[in-house]
């Protein structure tokens, strides 16, 4: 499948404010069945400083810094990506092993699995969302299986509902509350998982905007959408799970970041000296320009 992915992000300010300095999240990493080319990333006004930067974690940061005031900014990520589904990896190793496996990887890169044991600023360690995990993954359970029956009783018990959460909301309330969006069904499965021992990072990519013949649209495809990467041991590697709609991430899901929360991977922030409001707005296409 080959799709042309395109992203708006338009930045108003009441006033123009100074000393801005943003960090974009926009540009894929590489990872397993995906192919990119084409990329492109138009930025208005230009800035002074323009580079893109690695790490900490698996993604690519282009840092901007403006010398001028700035007003309002516009920025525009176009890539072609092609995209071959991924099957079931096979067997993987119990949920009681995983964690003694992930910190013997004699791995210091990006992709290592001991750093996605442990809480972080959003997927905080939380003992009531760990206890109602815990139920589904008990020891002796094959860690791939323990991961998609969370992710099936977390579709199963959460509403996906626009508008009831934002981005300031701490899971445990999108817990109670059992709805939110593919954001905070993300992070508490990440919060359960890791409290099982098992490495569990979020993801931020796409979904094809408009669905195959026959069959429904996918939730979360008209904006960036979050899902979980589990890691299932060194053979199966990192295991792309969807918990919004309840399936593995194959090909109709496109990767650009994978951090250990939202914070690590938002498509924007920044800083900047000002008191001034700000509104956001722009759009996500994701079109499929050959089937294959």
């Amino acid at each position: 499948m080959i799709y042309r992915v395109s992203h708006e992000i338009r930045m108003r300010y009441a006033k123009p404010v100074a000393d801005a300095r943003f960090n974009l999240r926009l540009k894929p990493v590489e990872w397993p069945g995906q192919a990119m080319s084409d990329y492109r990333l138009d930025i208005l006004p230009q800035p002074a400083v323009r580079a893109d930067e690695t790490g900490p974690y698996y993604l690519t940061t282009t840092r901007l810094e403006y010398e001028a005031d700035v007003a309002e900014l516009a920025v525009s990520s176009s890539f072609t990506m092609a995209v071959e589904p991924r099957g079931h990896p096979g067997p993987t190793p119990a949920v009681g092993e995983l964690r003694q496996l992930a910190l013997e990887v004699p791995d210091l890169s990006v992709l290592s699995p001991a750093p996605y044991l442990f809480a972080s600023r959003i997927a905080a360690a939380n003992r009531e969302i760990g206890e109602w995990a815990a139920q589904l993954c008990p020891p002796d359970t094959a860690v791939l299986d323990a991961a998609l029956a969370l992710a099936d009783r977390l579709h199963g018990e959460f509403t996906y509902q626009p508008g009831a959460t934002d981005s300031g909301t701490a899971p445990i309330e999108a817990f109670r509350a059992r709805n939110g969006v593919c954001q905070d069904f993300a992070h508490v499965m990440i919060m359960g998982l890791r409290w099982c021992g098992i490495p569990a990072a979020y993801a931020s990519g796409y979904l094809r905007t408009i669905p195959p013949p026959g069959q429904e649209k996918l939730v979360g495809a008209d904006a960036m959408h979050a899902w979980v990467t589990v890691w299932c041991g060194e053979q199966a590697g990192w295991v792309g799970i969807d918990p919004t709609n309840n399936c593995l991430a194959s090909g109709d899901h496109i990767l650009i970041a994978m951090g250990r929360d939202y914070a690590d991977v938002a498509p924007i922030d920044g800083t900047f000296v000002g008191a001034a409001p700000q509104i956001m707005s722009g759009g996500v296409d994701v079109a499929v320009i050959d089937p294959a």
